[in-house]
């Protein structure tokens, strides 16, 4: 048998791995900040770039496309080259996908404490650095594909098929996801409005989870498990069937971020079923995994990186139950906009990513580096540091999510709200945030053990940048005789094998944007809406850039506590101009739904500028520098033009004059102002968002500025 030598390329595996600790470090410490100011305001030290609402979205781009994206490319380009035993496809595009996704890092890091965002959950970055993170997908889903093309193995194991799943269906999520009107180079809005804005991000949102946090930690579990174990997978029809029930129904389930709000009824129950169908796919990937480990217990008890990637899969296996329980709608009506979420997401997060990442990060960086781990002692210290972390963390936010849902639906027995007031439900679980913050400090302590005993393990060791290897050239391996089942075949098509998973995973995807798109009676139209005044737009867009949606909601639910909260519940047709929607997806804060007109002009005026004087006890930060900083007005006329293009009903040639009606009504909020006591000029950014808050839920009501009446 004819034997070709060869080599792996090991450097661009070790800039990965490197990227992942430094990355992991930054983006848990921003968490762990966050994690204190949520109840400290003070901490952002009154600077507005690190406010609890600017930091938020930093963190977690910093977590889930930094520490973890890196830990992906780190596993896969390790993985990959050795189950199709050859090199990487080409060591150029290697480069150019690292040092690529490292600048797109960068810039995320730059721009989302600056307030430049779209607003939308782990979609915030602005459309030119969209452009970026799809052309480096590119570049990664060549060299990919080039190397599965070129592999001396015949089959396909297991672990690429999950890698190719991923590929193809990121690509498909982001570039739908970000289709958008660009306004200026940082600036832009969403090409969908309110309720189909609403169902296209959590179609992606979800599945962001699913095939970026998810599907290839399930290939690299099928390859880095059996290895630390030391034995084969436990099932092989088990992951055939795991793979194609995961990527079909996972697709399905994004509606079930959106239960009881203004989606059609017929798409949130789409998401529930094929929500609860997903437990059996994602069990059996669960149970796959530990029936591996059967007859190395002993060694798991000794073995710290088999500990984490133990609790890991359990993690895995606790979410993928937890998801389809909160998709119910009677649970989801409990645990919606709650803290509860933040504990579920967090399980994942913690336990199934992070601790797989570095359970891999332990077993991958010796072998690179031709030595042994630092200290296994230290690393077992990691593991149970960070595990006792995850469970003050989660316990203690689960027991929050309790109280905030049922202090909000309390009432007394003469039949009204037992705490009207939304600021009590606040103060009675300070003390959970303070519980989760002591478990985030745990947590990030076993982060900075792990970094530290694997950069003693880099330094006691030296870098195989190319691991010479050798297998069975590519014209012998494929002579095979006998007969074959017909997912073996497919194992040793690629191109067939990518094709059937993305017309899998494009099937509901479709079934679920098609009819929200076309049929004109999913999203009824209502007469009074009109379209925002050009001082609300900007008002608007300040909302957005100071992050206000990651902690406000503005969906009133229709249930009898939040109607007698807030108002009347919200209507589909009332987000027809909303580019993107704002919706939220967690109440620190009260809903805004309804919030026009409840408070005269000056107590939003004192409320932003000190919000305690307004609420005693409140842990909003202040953001007093509104007060003083003058709106950019220069902006609005593209701002409306853009807007015209996305078929806001605004006159023909309005974009011309629309900065004279901004000054009209910023001068008449500004008297007003001025009347009650409040130092202001009327170019200052407060006053567009006091007109925004002040238009919220009353197009329903009738109750319009005059300027905006006259809009057909």
């Amino acid at each position: 048998m004819e034997m070709e030598k060869f080599s792996y390329d090991n450097k661009i595996v070790r800039n990965f791995a490197l990227a992942t600790m430094i990355w992991g470090v930054v983006g848990m410490l921003v968490g762990l900040i966050i994690a204190f100011q949520i109840y400290i305001p003070a901490l952002n030290f009154g600077t507005q770039y690190i406010t609890f609402s600017r930091l938020r979205p930093l963190h977690t781009n910093a977590v889930i496309f930094a520490f973890v994206g890196n830990a992906i490319f780190m596993g896969i380009y390790y993985s990959l080259q050795r189950v199709c035993k050859a090199r990487m496809f080409s060591d150029a595009l290697s480069k150019v996908h690292f040092w690529g996704w490292q600048f797109i890092i960068l810039c995320a890091a730059l721009t989302l404490p600056l307030g430049i965002t779209t607003s939308k959950e782990y979609a915030e970055l602005e459309w030119p650095i969209d452009i970026l993170i799809a052309l480096v997908w590119v570049v990664f889903a060549i060299n990919m594909f080039g190397t599965i093309v070129k592999r001396r193995e015949k089959h396909m194991y297991v672990a690429i098929w999950f890698y190719i799943a991923t590929v193809v269906t990121v690509a498909v999520l982001h570039i739908v996801n970000s289709l958008a009107i660009p306004v200026t180079l940082f600036k832009s809005y969403s090409m969908y409005a309110g309720v189909q804005d609403a169902l296209v991000q959590w179609w992606y949102g979800h599945n962001a989870v699913a095939f970026f946090l998810t599907t290839p930690f399930l290939g690299m579990m099928y390859y880095y498990l059996p290895k630390a174990a030391g034995r084969p997978v436990y099932s092989y029809k088990l992951s055939i069937i795991h793979f194609w029930s995961l990527i079909f129904l996972y697709i399905w389930a994004g509606p079930h971020h959106l239960l009881y709000t203004a989606l059609p009824e017929w798409a949130q129950s789409l998401g529930t079923v094929f929500s609860l169908m997903l437990i059996a796919p994602s069990w059996g990937g669960m149970i796959n995994g530990l029936l591996t480990l059967r007859g190395a217990w002993d060694k798991v008890r000794e073995d710290p990186i088999l500990k984490m990637m133990v609790v890991a899969v359990t993690a895995y296996g606790m979410s993928t139950f937890e998801g389809p329980m909160l998709s119910l709608k009677n649970i989801n009506a409990i645990a919606h906009f709650t803290d509860w979420i933040v504990a579920h997401v967090h399980i994942g997060a913690l336990g199934w990513n992070g601790f797989m990442s570095f359970a891999i990060l332990y077993w991958l960086v010796p072998r690179i580096y031709k030595t042994n781990l630092y200290s296994k002692k230290l690393a077992n210290f990691h593991f149970w540091i960070g595990t006792l972390g995850i469970v003050f963390y989660a316990v203690s936010l689960y027991w929050a999510g309790i109280t905030q849902s049922l202090m909000w639906k309390q009432f007394t027995p003469e039949g009204i709200l037992q705490y009207p007031n939304f600021l009590e439900t606040v103060t009675q679980i300070i003390p959970m945030y303070m519980i989760r913050s002591v478990g985030g400090l745990m947590f990030f302590t076993g982060v900075i053990a792990g970094v530290f005993n694997l950069a003693k393990t880099i330094k006691q060791g030296t870098i195989e940048a190319n691991e010479p290897a050798e297998a069975p050239a590519r014209e012998v391996i494929e002579k095979g005789t006998g007969s074959e089942t017909r997912h073996r075949w497919l194992e040793k098509r690629p191109l067939q094998f990518a094709l059937l998973a993305t017309v899998l995973v494009l099937i509901g995807g479709l079934v679920e944007l098609i009819p929200t798109f076309l049929v004109k009676s999913n999203v009824p139209t209502i007469f009074s809406v009109k379209p925002y005044t050009p001082l609300e737009l900007q008002g608007r867009d300040l909302y957005i850039r100071e992050g206000c949606n990651n902690c406000h909601s503005q969906m009133v639910r229709p249930f009898r506590s939040e109607t007698e909260r807030y108002g009347e519940y919200s209507k589909a047709g009332e987000f027809v101009y909303d580019h993107p929607f704002l919706w939220g997806s967690k109440r620190t804060g009260p809903d805004l739904h309804r919030e026009g007109k409840k408070y005269p002009n000056v107590w939003h005026y004192l409320h932003m500028d000190d919000p305690r004087q307004i609420s005693p006890g409140s842990i909003m930060p202040s953001y007093s520098w509104m007060l003083s900083q003058n709106l950019d007005i220069s902006t609005t006329e593209s701002k409306i033009r853009a807007m015209q293009t996305l078929g806001v009903p605004y006159p023909a040639g309005y974009e011309k004059t629309a900065n004279d009606d901004l000054m009209k009504q910023a001068q008449i909020i500004t008297d007003d102002l001025q009347k009650n006591g409040a130092p202001v000029t009327a170019d200052k950014e407060i006053i567009a968002l006091i007109a925004y808050l002040q238009r919220l839920g009353v197009d329903i009501k009738g109750d319009l500025p005059a300027d905006v009446k006259g809009v057909k």
